[in-house]
């Protein structure tokens, strides 16, 4: 399964109302931290496992992407934490899990 890195804000904003139709799930994930490196292991490892294929799946670097990730945070009105996954679907966030908890066990008995 392919997942996308959003880094402009069009690319946020198109995602987001293709919520609409199609769910998608967002990793919000720091470079700089290693628990958000777990989590990003763990999204990849949920993502070569047998995902979901009606859902689009995106991740977003917070440093380098901090408007993004805030957009994300203001559309979803979750409060930003990294790392962070959302389920987002018809433009509402249905489930989010940070830190410790973005683990592909989770994801699968969430989303699967």
């Amino acid at each position: 399964m392919t997942w996308t890195e959003i880094t402009t804000m069009a690319q946020w904003e198109n995602a987001y109302e293709q919520s609409a139709a199609r769910p998608i799930v967002v990793l919000k994930h720091s470079t700089t931290c290693p628990v958000s490196a777990n989590a990003y292991q763990e999204f990849s490892n949920y993502l070569q496992g047998e995902p979901r294929s009606d859902v689009n799946y995106y991740w977003v670097k917070v440093i380098e992407s901090r408007p993004i990730s805030n957009a994300i945070a203001e559309a979803t009105g979750v409060k930003h934490e990294s790392p962070q996954v959302l389920y987002i679907d018809n433009k509402a966030k249905v489930w989010t899990a940070s830190h410790w908890s973005v683990t592909k066990a989770h994801m699968s008995a969430v989303l699967d």
